[in-house]
């Protein structure tokens, strides 16, 4: 199957189901399969070739997913850039990717100015709202053409690159074929119990894994996805009342101001499942969320771009493993190995390595970050005529006597002071615990005596001149002093990356300088 096969098969079986909506637009999935039919023979008829590159840089709305399907539909491999990033950022994954064709709004599009010259393979413009000026081809006269037979593509063929950041250098494109798509879309809607009558909130960016996820589970199991960029977490209350939301998968950063939140009766009665990804879920936000929402199933995720999804933890362990992240999805082995390569014991730490069908080809224009994370499997027979290519997340995690996994940190994340590693979430957990603490980072800091200081910045009150001490009480009480941060750090929020995670590479920049002298 191709990622648009998830599209088509749905429409075949339910041509007149809801399949997209966004405010009070909707698509049926007849209607939908003949948009991206006919979008992807207009991306033909401008010359796209198999394999070309076509960025989509809009927000969240029906022509962003039309982009998308149409992209795969006609041999090409689809870009989608995250809405919120600033114009040298969208100009250097338009260059880096080679993209041939960028779908935009006018304003997007003007507010790039030179740097769009500076995209050397750009050839076309799309604008969705297009009045004809030159240089630019207009979304309707595309959407309008005859669909056409496309290049014959097959599953292995490039499907998509999904840009994302690394605590070192610029943001890595991860090639996604049309295989880890569809396999990622099979697990996941399989351990979820996706199926037609599921009515899925989108809030997560189309251009993380996580987000595209919603539209390929969604389609794969003949469901109804709903387009959302929420503002409040009352907005999405109300939006999961209003469209009657049986699933949604957000991060952290989306979960913890929403347990907090008086869940109306008819979104309780509503809702199936929760996932989270992108993160570890505080344990507190874990059961604030369960007592309010009872009959809610709430799954407990770790992925990699580079690998799509890699576990979950079943929704009947979540309150008595609310750290753990489970075990690997369905078609799929996650293995912890120490420094040879060998499989590490019950509570031994080692590095976690995913193995299967999902596995993404590598990084686009990058054959050294390739080589570094995508490694032949361990434990392979020696008689194999080719070695299996796995991921290798360098993320530090173990398994309990139950087989169950637990992050600890990623590798280059962990801090070292005064001789110890120290994992940041050890800490994390402990400050999240702590009345008036919504949001916690621990960050390493160069220090002159003891190598590296321990910054912590957490989300609060910063009005409340009560608030540093509880912190610290809290974490002098539950930690060893060589764990406890030198340093605290208040604010009523923590900078988030384009995809809602906290900001760790920024604040890390930040920190450096608190012990060195140069502070401003």
């Amino acid at each position: 199957m191709l990622i648009q096969d998830l599209l088509l098969q749905s429409a075949d079986l339910r041509p007149d189901a809801n399949a997209l909506g966004f405010r009070d637009q909707r698509r049926t999935y007849a209607q939908l399969a003949d948009d991206t039919a006919r979008l992807g023979a207009g991306l033909l008829e401008l010359g796209l070739a198999p394999g070309d590159r076509v960025a989509i840089w809009l927000p969240k709305q029906l022509e962003t997913v039309q982009a998308i399907f149409a992209t795969a539909r006609a041999g090409g491999v689809f870009v989608p850039v995250n809405p919120v990033l600033k114009p040298a950022q969208v100009s250097y994954q338009l260059a880096h990717s080679d993209a041939r064709v960028l779908v935009t709004s006018r304003q997007r599009f003007q507010s790039l100015g030179d740097l769009a010259g500076e995209c050397a393979a750009l050839e076309h413009i799309v604008l969705i709202d297009g009045d004809g000026a030159a240089g630019t081809r207009d979304w309707e006269d595309l959407a309008g053409s005859d669909p056409r037979e496309a290049p014959r593509a097959i599953d292995q063929d490039m499907a998509a690159i999904l840009y994302t950041s690394g605590s070192t250098g610029r943001p890595k494109g991860v090639v996604l074929s049309h295989r880890n798509l569809v396999a990622g879309a099979r697990s996941v809607a399989t351990y979820l119990g996706n199926s037609p009558s599921d009515r899925i909130l989108s809030v997560l960016p189309l251009s993380f894994d996580a987000g595209l996820s919603q539209l390929t589970t969604g389609f794969y199991s003949g469901a109804y996805v709903h387009l959302m960029d929420y503002l409040l977490p009352r907005d999405v209350l109300k939006a999961v009342t209003r469209e009657r939301i049986t699933g949604i998968t957000g991060v952290p950063s989306l979960w913890n101001p929403l347990s907090r939140q008086d869940w109306p009766g008819e979104a309780v009665a509503s809702l199936r499942y929760l996932a989270n990804t992108g993160g570890a879920m505080p344990e507190g936000t874990t059961k604030a969320l369960q007592e309010k929402l009872p009959g809610t199933e709430l799954f407990l995720m770790y992925g990699l771009t580079e690998a799509f999804r890699s576990t979950f933890l079943p929704p009947e362990k979540a309150l008595a493993k609310p750290t753990s992240v489970g075990q690997a999805i369905p078609e799929a082995e996650i293995m912890i190995v120490d420094g040879d390569g060998r499989p590490c014991g019950p509570g031994e730490h080692g590095e976690l390595v995913h193995r299967g069908v999902h596995v993404a080809l590598g990084y686009w224009k990058n054959p050294e970050a390739t080589a570094e994370r995508f490694r032949p499997a361990p434990n392979q027979p020696a008689g194999l005529p080719r070695e299996e290519i796995a991921v290798w997340s360098g993320d530090t995690a173990y398994r309990d006597e139950d087989g169950d996994i637990y992050f600890v940190a990623r590798r280059d994340a962990m801090i070292k002071t005064s001789g110890y590693r120290v994992s940041p979430t050890e800490i994390e957990i402990e400050a999240l615990a702590v009345d008036g603490v919504t949001e916690a980072a621990a960050m390493g800091a160069a220090h002159p005596d003891i190598g590296q200081a321990i910054v912590l910045y957490v989300a609060g009150n910063s009005s409340d001149p009560e608030l540093e001490g509880r912190l610290r009480k809290a974490l002098a009480a539950a930690l060893p002093a060589f764990m406890v941060p030198q340093r605290i750090e208040i604010r009523d929020t923590l900078p988030l990356n384009p995809n809602g995670k906290v900001d760790r590479p920024g604040l890390g920049r930040e920190c450096e300088a608190f012990f060195t002298g140069d502070e401003t």
